[in-house]
C-alpha cells in the first residue's frame, strides 16, 4: 500500500509541475564564431526555460514539435550580442545626464552651450560636464578658468576632456580645491599654470583632477540609479550587450546591486575595481561569483600607469614630437605597479592596466614578466588600450597569456593628433592591432566609453578598414594594421567573453551559452565599412528574453 500511495503521489507531482518552456527562433539568418574562430552560419535556435541555448539549428533539420514559444526571425540576420570589453557604465549614464561638450568645434561655440546650460538649471549648485577636445578647436589650446568666468562666474564648473584625463574648471572650483600658485603638482600629476607666476590656468591633468573632483557634491543612490537606468538603455540601443566596466567603485557596486536585486539589470557586467581599495571594499577575499543569471560578477582591478595622449600625459620613452620639453606623466612607479599587481593576484583578482605611451608599455610588460613568474596558472593579465608600443616590445604581448583590450575608434580619432604628438617616425607601433595579435596575444576590442559612442559598428568598420567615417585616408591609416572583418568580430564577441573569465557563459551562440542576440538589418559581411557603420539594431535579447526594440 505504501508503494502504491508513493507512486500516486508522484504521479501527481509530476502532472502539478510546470512543463519546461522551450522557445524556437527560427528563420533567421544567423551566424557566430564557431570552436576552430571561423565563422558557422545556421537558421534557428531552441532556447530553453534558463535562458541557455538548448539548440542550433540549420536548414533541413528537423523543429521541435510543440515550442511552448515560437519566434519567426523573418529572414533577418541574428549575431551575438556585441561584448565592449572596456567602457565606464556610469560614466556614461552621467554623461548623458549632464552637460556634453564633445559636439563643440570651437572654443566660442564651447563656451556658449556652457552658458545656456547654466542658465537653464539656476538651481545646479555646480555645472558638471564632458566631452571637449581641444584638438578639435581651431585653437589648438587648453581652454582657461577665466574663460569659464566670464559665462559662469557665480558658482563652481567642472568640465573633463573626452578622455577623462584632463579638467577645465573655473576660479570659484579652483577656488574649491583650494588651488592656487603654491601649490605643488601632486605626483602623477599636472596643474597648467599661466607664467609667470604659476597661478593655476584652469586645466588640471591626471591625478591634479583628484584636487577638485574630491570637492563636488557626490551623486546620490537614486542618481546613480538613474545613470545605469540610461546607461543600460543607450548600450542596448546599440547592439551592446555585456561590458567590461573599467574603474567600478564601491557605490557603483552597489547601484548594480540595486537594480540586480530588482530585475533592472539587462545587460552583463564585468567589474574591474577602481584600484585596490574598492577590490578589497567589493570582493574582500577574491572575485565575486557571477550573479543575476551571469549578469554581474567582479573579475579584478584596473591599475593606471600614464595619462592619454591627447593630454599629453601618456608615457613616451621619448619627448612629444610637439612639446620637447615633456615625455608624459607616469601616474604608478614601476614599484607601485608591482606592489599593486601582487596585492590583487595574490587573491587571484584579474589585473587590467592602462598603458597608453610606449615606456608605459614597455613597464607594464615588464611587470607582468615579473609576476608570472611569481604567480602561475591562467592569470589573463589585461593591458587596457595598448596605443602606442615600441616595435621592438610588442613580441612579448605573446608570452603569458596576456590580452591587449583596445578600442579601434580610437585610432580613426586620434590619428591626427597621433601624428602631432609622435612624429612620422614613432607611428609604427600606434593602434597595432594586428601586430599585436600576431604576436600571440588575444585582442579584445571596446569603445572606452564614453571617450567614444559605444558603437561596435563603427569600432568593427575602423577595424577592417583604418578609416574614419569620412573614409579618409585613403586605403588606410598605418593599413598593414588592419584585422581581418572575422577577427573584429572575434574581439568583439567570443575574445571579450575570454578576456572576461566568461567563455562558455555569452559571447558565441552555440549549446549551453546564454541566448544573447541582436537582429540588425545587414549582413555585416557582406557590408562595406560605410553600410557596417549604419548598421541598425531592431531587437536585443539578453538570457532569451526581448529587452529592447526599436522604435
Amino acid at each position: 500500500m505504501r508503494l502504491l500511495l508513493t507512486g500516486a503521489l508522484a504521479a501527481a507531482l509530476a502532472l502539478a509541475a510546470p512543463a519546461l518552456a522551450d522557445t524556437l527562433v527560427d528563420n533567421v539568418d544567423g551566424v557566430t564564431i564557431d570552436a576552430t574562430g571561423g565563422i558557422d552560419r545556421f537558421t534557428g535556435l531552441v532556447i530553453g526555460d534558463d535562458g541557455r541555448i538548448k539548440q542550433v539549428l540549420r536548414r533541413g533539420d528537423k523543429r521541435p514539435d510543440r515550442p511552448t514559444y515560437k519566434v519567426d526571425g523573418q529572414g533577418r540576420f541574428m549575431v551575438p550580442g556585441m561584448i565592449d570589453s572596456h567602457g565606464h557604465v556610469m560614466g556614461l549614464g552621467f554623461a548623458a545626464l549632464t552637460l556634453d561638450l564633445s559636439d563643440t568645434k570651437s572654443l566660442p561655440e564651447a563656451l556658449e552651450k556652457i552658458g545656456a546650460y547654466a542658465k537653464a538649471n539656476p538651481d545646479r549648485p555646480w555645472i558638471l560636464g564632458r566631452g571637449w577636445n581641444q584638438e578639435l578647436w581651431p585653437e589648438k589650446r587648453f581652454p582657461t578658468a577665466a574663460e569659464l568666468d566670464a559665462v559662469v562666474p557665480d558658482r563652481p564648473v567642472w568640465l573633463t576632456r573626452v578622455d577623462g584625463h584632463a579638467g577645465w574648471a573655473n576660479s570659484k572650483a579652483l577656488a574649491a580645491g583650494g588651488i592656487t600658485a603654491t601649490t605643488k603638482d601632486p605626483s602623477g600629476g599636472k596643474i597648467e599654470r599661466i607664467v609667470p607666476g604659476g597661478r593655476p590656468a584652469g586645466v588640471l591633468v591626471d591625478t591634479a583632477m583628484d584636487l577638485i573632483e574630491t570637492k563636488v557634491p557626490p551623486p546620490r543612490p537614486e542618481d546613480r540609479d538613474l545613470a545605469l537606468a540610461k546607461a543600460q538603455d543607450i548600450l542596448l540601443s546599440r547592439g551592446v550587450t555585456a561590458i567590461a566596466d573599467m574603474g567600478t567603485s564601491i557605490e557603483d557596486w552597489q547601484s548594480f546591486r540595486r537594480a540586480g536585486d530588482n530585475g533592472t539589470l539587462k545587460i552583463r557586467i564585468m567589474a574591474y575595481a577602481a584600484g585596490t581599495e574598492q577590490m578589497a571594499l567589493i570582493g574582500g577575499p577574491g572575485p565575486s561569483p557571477w550573479l543575476y543569471e551571469d549578469r554581474l560578477r567582479l573579475n579584478g582591478v584596473k591599475l593606471y600607469v600614464d595619462g592619454a595622449l591627447g593630454s599629453r600625459g601618456a608615457s613616451l620613452k621619448a619627448p612629444y614630437a610637439d612639446a620637447p620639453g615633456t615625455r608624459g606623466l607616469r601616474i604608478t612607479s614601476d614599484t607601485q605597479l608591482k606592489n599593486l599587481m601582487s596585492r590583487a593576484a595574490l587573491d587571484k583578482f584579474q589585473v587590467a592596466i592602462h598603458a597608453i605611451g610606449d615606456e608605459a608599455n614597455m613597464a607594464v610588460l615588464s611587470g607582468i614578466e615579473d609576476m608570472a613568474d611569481t604567480y602561475g596558472g591562467d592569470r589573463r593579465w589585461r593591458i587596457e588600450h595598448a596605443q602606442v608600443v615600441d616595435p621592438a616590445d610588442i613580441a612579448r604581448f605573446g608570452k603569458h597569456g596576456i590580452i591587449a583590450s583596445m578600442q579601434p575608434v580610437h585610432q580613426t580619432s586620434d590619428r591626427e593628433m597621433a601624428e602631432k604628438r609622435l612624429g612620422p617616425s614613432r607611428l609604427a607601433g600606434a593602434y597595432a592591432w594586428k601586430t599585436i595579435q600576431a604576436s600571440g596575444a588575444r585582442i579584445a576590442f571596446g569603445s572606452d566609453v564614453p571617450v567614444e559612442l559605444a558603437d561596435p559598428w563603427a569600432g568593427w568598420a575602423a577595424a577592417i578598414s583604418r578609416t574614419g567615417p569620412d573614409g579618409a585616408p585613403p586605403g588606410g591609416w598605418q593599413p598593414q594594421e588592419r584585422v581581418t572583418r572575422e577577427e573584429a568580430f572575434a574581439a568583439y564577441t567570443v575574445n571579450g567573453a575570454y578576456a572576461g573569465f566568461a567563455e562558455g557563459r555569452f559571447g558565441r551562440l552555440v549549446p549551453g551559452e546564454r541566448a544573447d542576440f541582436l537582429f540588425i538589418d545587414r549582413d555585416p559581411f557582406l557590408a562595406t565599412p560605410a553600410e557596417l557603420r549604419a548598421t541598425q539594431v531592431i531587437e536585443v535579447w539578453v538570457n532569451g528574453r526581448k529587452v529592447w526594440q526599436k522604435k
